[in-house]
Protein backbone atom coordinates (compact mmCIF):
# COMPACT_ATOMS: atom_id res chain seq x y z
CA UNK A 1 0.00 0.00 0.00
CA UNK A 2 1.12 3.32 -1.10
CA UNK A 3 1.68 6.32 1.64
CA UNK A 4 -0.66 8.52 1.71
CA UNK A 5 0.38 11.81 -0.57
CA UNK A 6 0.54 15.04 1.41
CA UNK A 7 -0.53 18.49 0.12
CA UNK A 8 -2.44 20.17 2.77
CA UNK A 9 -1.94 21.03 6.06
CA UNK A 10 -4.39 17.83 7.63
CA UNK A 11 -2.12 15.27 5.17
CA UNK A 12 0.61 15.39 8.05
CA UNK A 13 0.89 13.08 10.58
CA UNK A 14 -0.82 14.06 14.07
CA UNK A 15 -2.60 17.21 12.26
CA UNK A 16 -6.52 16.45 12.70
CA UNK A 17 -9.15 18.99 11.59
CA UNK A 18 -9.07 20.72 14.85
CA UNK A 19 -5.32 21.13 15.01
CA UNK A 20 -4.84 22.33 11.16
CA UNK A 21 -7.93 24.90 12.29
CA UNK A 22 -5.31 26.49 14.71
CA UNK A 23 -2.12 26.36 13.21
CA UNK A 24 -3.85 28.63 10.18
CA UNK A 25 -5.32 30.34 12.78
CA UNK A 26 -1.91 31.64 13.52
CA UNK A 27 -0.51 31.82 10.02
CA UNK A 28 0.53 28.10 9.56
CA UNK A 29 -1.61 28.07 6.22
CA UNK A 30 0.42 25.68 4.13
CA UNK A 31 3.24 23.51 3.83
CA UNK A 32 6.18 25.60 3.85
CA UNK A 33 5.32 27.06 6.71
CA UNK A 34 4.98 24.00 8.85
CA UNK A 35 8.04 22.85 7.06
CA UNK A 36 10.24 25.99 8.35
CA UNK A 37 8.73 26.36 11.94
CA UNK A 38 10.30 24.48 14.84
CA UNK A 39 8.94 22.04 17.48
CA UNK A 40 8.52 24.19 19.78
CA UNK A 41 6.36 26.40 17.70
CA UNK A 42 4.09 24.05 17.04
CA UNK A 43 3.86 22.51 20.50
CA UNK A 44 2.62 26.10 21.60
CA UNK A 45 0.52 27.15 18.91
CA UNK A 46 -1.26 23.71 18.42
CA UNK A 47 -0.19 21.54 21.56
CA UNK A 48 0.99 18.88 19.78
CA UNK A 49 3.69 16.49 21.48
CA UNK A 50 7.39 17.75 20.97
CA UNK A 51 7.13 14.06 18.85
CA UNK A 52 4.44 15.07 17.02
CA UNK A 53 5.55 18.35 15.87
CA UNK A 54 8.75 16.54 14.82
CA UNK A 55 6.99 14.08 12.69
CA UNK A 56 4.83 17.10 11.30
CA UNK A 57 7.65 19.30 10.15
CA UNK A 58 9.51 16.52 8.49
CA UNK A 59 6.46 15.09 6.75
CA UNK A 60 6.56 18.76 5.34
CA UNK A 61 10.05 18.58 4.18
CA UNK A 62 9.76 15.29 2.49
CA UNK A 63 6.76 16.45 0.92
CA UNK A 64 8.29 19.93 -0.25
CA UNK A 65 11.75 17.91 -1.01
CA UNK A 66 14.01 20.43 1.30
CA UNK A 67 16.37 18.50 1.34
CA UNK A 68 20.14 18.38 -0.96
CA UNK A 69 19.90 19.68 -4.64
CA UNK A 70 22.28 20.42 -7.14
CA UNK A 71 23.16 24.27 -7.59
CA UNK A 72 22.02 24.49 -10.72
CA UNK A 73 18.51 24.52 -9.34
CA UNK A 74 19.06 26.82 -6.74
CA UNK A 75 20.36 29.33 -9.54
CA UNK A 76 16.66 28.23 -10.83
CA UNK A 77 14.97 29.37 -8.00
CA UNK A 78 17.89 32.20 -7.67
CA UNK A 79 16.15 33.64 -10.97
CA UNK A 80 12.63 34.08 -9.71
CA UNK A 81 13.77 36.43 -7.04
CA UNK A 82 12.31 40.20 -7.86
CA UNK A 83 13.71 43.38 -6.88
CA UNK A 84 11.93 46.53 -5.30
CA UNK A 85 13.69 49.47 -6.38
CA UNK A 86 13.93 53.26 -5.30
CA UNK A 87 14.14 56.19 -7.79
CA UNK A 88 17.36 56.50 -7.58
CA UNK A 89 19.50 54.42 -9.87
CA UNK A 90 22.91 54.61 -8.30
CA UNK A 91 21.25 53.02 -5.05
CA UNK A 92 19.67 50.26 -7.24
CA UNK A 93 23.03 49.34 -8.74
CA UNK A 94 24.88 49.57 -5.32
CA UNK A 95 22.40 46.40 -4.51
CA UNK A 96 22.67 44.49 -7.41
CA UNK A 97 19.34 46.13 -8.96
CA UNK A 98 17.48 46.93 -5.74
CA UNK A 99 16.34 44.94 -2.76
CA UNK A 100 15.72 41.18 -2.96
CA UNK A 101 12.78 39.73 -1.84
CA UNK A 102 13.88 36.46 0.27
CA UNK A 103 16.21 38.70 1.90
CA UNK A 104 16.74 41.07 5.06
CA UNK A 105 18.16 44.27 4.09
CA UNK A 106 19.44 46.39 6.69
CA UNK A 107 20.17 49.80 6.83
CA UNK A 108 21.77 51.51 9.57
CA UNK A 109 23.03 55.23 10.91
CA UNK A 110 23.01 57.88 12.91
CA UNK A 111 20.67 60.10 13.31
CA UNK A 112 19.52 61.85 10.47
CA UNK A 113 21.43 59.69 7.86
CA UNK A 114 18.38 58.94 5.99
CA UNK A 115 17.48 55.60 7.14
CA UNK A 116 13.14 56.39 8.01
CA UNK A 117 13.65 58.23 4.88
CA UNK A 118 14.57 54.71 2.90
CA UNK A 119 11.58 52.68 4.46
CA UNK A 120 9.19 55.45 3.78
CA UNK A 121 10.53 55.58 -0.08
CA UNK A 122 10.32 51.67 -0.25
CA UNK A 123 6.96 51.73 1.65
CA UNK A 124 5.45 53.80 -2.01
CA UNK A 125 7.96 51.94 -4.45
CA UNK A 126 6.69 48.73 -3.59
CA UNK A 127 3.11 49.53 -4.93
CA UNK A 128 4.41 50.27 -8.43
CA UNK A 129 3.81 47.12 -10.93
CA UNK A 130 6.55 44.89 -11.29
CA UNK A 131 7.38 46.18 -14.97
CA UNK A 132 8.29 49.59 -13.49
CA UNK A 133 10.53 48.64 -10.48
CA UNK A 134 7.93 47.87 -8.01
CA UNK A 135 6.31 44.39 -6.77
CA UNK A 136 2.50 45.49 -7.07
CA UNK A 137 1.85 44.62 -3.95
CA UNK A 138 1.30 46.71 -0.41
CA UNK A 139 3.42 47.68 2.84
CA UNK A 140 3.83 46.26 6.47
CA UNK A 141 5.35 48.88 8.65
CA UNK A 142 6.32 47.86 11.77
CA UNK A 143 6.74 51.60 13.92
CA UNK A 144 8.76 51.07 17.01
CA UNK A 145 10.47 54.54 17.38
CA UNK A 146 7.32 56.74 16.39
CA UNK A 147 8.94 57.88 13.11
CA UNK A 148 6.31 57.09 10.50
CA UNK A 149 5.18 59.84 8.82
CA UNK A 150 1.66 60.27 6.41
CA UNK A 151 2.57 62.90 5.37
CA UNK A 152 5.73 62.66 3.93
CA UNK A 153 4.00 59.32 2.38
CA UNK A 154 1.86 61.73 0.15
CA UNK A 155 4.71 63.86 -0.62
CA UNK A 156 6.84 60.54 -2.24
CA UNK A 157 3.55 59.43 -3.64
CA UNK A 158 2.85 62.65 -5.28
CA UNK A 159 6.38 62.93 -6.70
CA UNK A 160 5.51 59.50 -8.37
CA UNK A 161 2.43 60.87 -10.17
CA UNK A 162 0.39 58.38 -7.69
CA UNK A 163 -3.14 58.85 -5.87
CA UNK A 164 -1.55 59.68 -2.47
CA UNK A 165 -4.93 58.26 -0.66
CA UNK A 166 -4.71 55.25 -2.37
CA UNK A 167 -0.83 54.70 -1.63
CA UNK A 168 -1.49 55.38 2.23
CA UNK A 169 -4.55 52.83 2.02
CA UNK A 170 -1.77 50.36 1.04
CA UNK A 171 0.70 51.00 3.91
CA UNK A 172 -0.77 49.13 7.39
CA UNK A 173 0.71 50.69 9.73
CA UNK A 174 1.71 48.83 13.02
CA UNK A 175 2.97 51.02 16.11
CA UNK A 176 5.05 48.51 18.86
CA UNK A 177 5.28 50.00 22.24
CA UNK A 178 7.74 47.36 22.99
CA UNK A 179 9.98 43.83 21.95
CA UNK A 180 7.30 41.86 22.74
CA UNK A 181 4.45 43.48 21.24
CA UNK A 182 7.11 44.02 18.14
CA UNK A 183 7.62 40.13 18.05
CA UNK A 184 3.68 40.14 18.24
CA UNK A 185 2.76 42.54 15.72
CA UNK A 186 5.53 40.29 13.38
CA UNK A 187 3.52 36.97 14.42
CA UNK A 188 0.08 38.80 13.85
CA UNK A 189 1.85 39.97 10.04
CA UNK A 190 1.35 36.39 8.83
CA UNK A 191 -2.70 36.71 8.71
CA UNK A 192 -2.62 40.09 6.79
CA UNK A 193 0.56 38.86 4.52
CA UNK A 194 -1.79 37.04 1.65
CA UNK A 195 -4.99 38.95 2.81
CA UNK A 196 -3.28 42.70 2.18
CA UNK A 197 -1.31 41.68 -0.96
CA UNK A 198 1.60 42.62 1.55
CA UNK A 199 5.04 42.36 -0.45
CA UNK A 200 7.23 44.38 1.52
CA UNK A 201 7.68 44.47 5.49
CA UNK A 202 9.54 47.08 7.28
CA UNK A 203 10.53 47.67 10.76
CA UNK A 204 12.07 50.75 11.82
CA UNK A 205 14.03 50.75 14.26
CA UNK A 206 14.80 46.86 14.75
CA UNK A 207 16.70 47.00 18.14
CA UNK A 208 15.40 50.08 19.58
CA UNK A 209 12.97 48.89 22.22
CA UNK A 210 15.77 45.42 22.73
CA UNK A 211 18.14 48.61 23.35
CA UNK A 212 15.74 49.71 26.16
CA UNK A 213 14.58 47.12 27.63
CA UNK A 214 18.06 44.71 27.87
CA UNK A 215 20.57 47.07 29.66
CA UNK A 216 23.86 46.28 31.50
CA UNK A 217 25.75 42.93 30.64
CA UNK A 218 23.58 40.59 32.79
CA UNK A 219 20.85 41.46 30.22
CA UNK A 220 23.25 41.10 27.05
CA UNK A 221 22.36 37.23 26.39
CA UNK A 222 18.87 37.21 27.06
CA UNK A 223 18.82 40.77 24.39
CA UNK A 224 20.30 38.55 22.06
CA UNK A 225 18.42 35.62 22.27
CA UNK A 226 15.67 37.17 21.47
CA UNK A 227 16.93 39.47 18.74
CA UNK A 228 17.86 36.51 16.99
CA UNK A 229 14.46 34.54 17.29
CA UNK A 230 13.08 37.67 16.06
CA UNK A 231 15.39 38.06 13.00
CA UNK A 232 14.89 34.18 12.01
CA UNK A 233 10.98 34.83 11.91
CA UNK A 234 11.54 37.72 10.10
CA UNK A 235 13.54 35.36 7.80
CA UNK A 236 11.38 32.70 7.70
CA UNK A 237 8.29 34.99 6.91
CA UNK A 238 10.55 36.75 3.64
CA UNK A 239 11.26 33.17 2.67
CA UNK A 240 7.77 31.88 2.57
CA UNK A 241 5.71 34.77 1.26
CA UNK A 242 8.75 36.33 -1.42
CA UNK A 243 8.68 39.44 0.01
CA UNK A 244 11.35 41.71 1.13
CA UNK A 245 12.44 42.64 4.59
CA UNK A 246 13.53 46.20 5.35
CA UNK A 247 14.78 46.64 8.70
CA UNK A 248 16.53 49.94 9.72
CA UNK A 249 19.14 50.26 12.96
CA UNK A 250 20.36 52.16 15.61
CA UNK A 251 24.15 52.34 16.09
CA UNK A 252 26.42 53.42 18.85
CA UNK A 253 30.34 54.54 18.80
CA UNK A 254 32.98 52.21 20.03
CA UNK A 255 35.23 53.63 22.11
CA UNK A 256 38.44 51.12 21.26
CA UNK A 257 38.82 52.13 17.98
CA UNK A 258 41.31 54.69 17.41
CA UNK A 259 41.20 55.16 13.96
CA UNK A 260 39.27 55.38 11.46
CA UNK A 261 35.03 55.79 11.62
CA UNK A 262 34.18 54.22 15.38
CA UNK A 263 30.19 53.55 14.25
CA UNK A 264 28.87 50.70 14.78
CA UNK A 265 25.49 49.04 14.33
CA UNK A 266 23.58 47.55 17.37
CA UNK A 267 22.76 43.81 17.60
CA UNK A 268 26.25 42.75 17.49
CA UNK A 269 26.66 39.05 15.67
CA UNK A 270 23.40 37.94 15.67
CA UNK A 271 22.50 40.69 13.76
CA UNK A 272 25.12 40.85 11.37
CA UNK A 273 24.81 37.35 10.35
CA UNK A 274 21.08 37.39 9.65
CA UNK A 275 20.73 39.91 7.52
CA UNK A 276 21.24 39.04 3.84
CA UNK A 277 22.30 42.87 2.91
CA UNK A 278 24.36 45.80 5.07
CA UNK A 279 24.09 49.27 4.68
CA UNK A 280 26.00 52.17 6.46
CA UNK A 281 23.87 55.71 5.90
CA UNK A 282 25.48 58.89 6.45
CA UNK A 283 25.29 62.26 5.96
CA UNK A 284 27.06 64.11 3.50
CA UNK A 285 26.51 67.91 2.71
CA UNK A 286 22.88 69.57 2.85
CA UNK A 287 20.59 66.79 0.70
CA UNK A 288 23.06 64.37 -0.16
CA UNK A 289 23.75 60.83 2.26
CA UNK A 290 26.13 58.35 1.61
CA UNK A 291 25.48 55.02 1.35
CA UNK A 292 27.75 52.16 1.63
CA UNK A 293 27.55 48.83 1.29
CA UNK A 294 29.37 46.83 4.24
CA UNK A 295 28.39 43.07 3.58
CA UNK A 296 26.53 41.12 0.70
CA UNK A 297 26.80 37.48 -0.31
CA UNK A 298 27.41 38.01 -3.58
CA UNK A 299 28.10 41.61 -4.77
CA UNK A 300 31.19 43.79 -3.79
CA UNK A 301 31.49 45.95 -1.45
CA UNK A 302 30.65 50.03 -2.66
CA UNK A 303 29.75 53.80 -2.27
CA UNK A 304 27.46 55.76 -3.89
CA UNK A 305 25.75 59.11 -3.23
CA UNK A 306 22.02 60.25 -3.47
CA UNK A 307 19.52 62.65 -1.91
CA UNK A 308 16.93 63.34 0.30
CA UNK A 309 14.55 65.71 -1.17
CA UNK A 310 10.94 67.04 -0.58
CA UNK A 311 10.45 64.17 -3.47
CA UNK A 312 12.16 61.33 -1.64
CA UNK A 313 15.03 59.33 -2.33
CA UNK A 314 16.90 61.03 -5.89
CA UNK A 315 20.00 60.73 -7.38
CA UNK A 316 22.65 63.60 -6.81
Amino acid sequence: MSAKKIETIEDLPGVGATTAEKLRAAGYTNLEAIAVASPMELSEIAALGDATAVKAINAARDALEMGYESADKILEKRNQIKKLTVPSEAFNVLLGGGLETQSITEAYGQYGSGKSQLAHQLAVSVQVPLEEGGLGGNCLFIDTENTFRPERIKQMAEARGMDPDEVLKNIIVGRAYNSDHQMLLLEKAKDLIKEKNIKLIVVDSLTAHFRAEYTGRGKLAERQQKLNRHMHTLQRVADVNDLVIFVTNQVMSRPDVMFGDPTAAIGGHVVAHTATYRLYLRRSKAEKRIAKLVDSPNLPDGEVVFRVTSNGIEDE
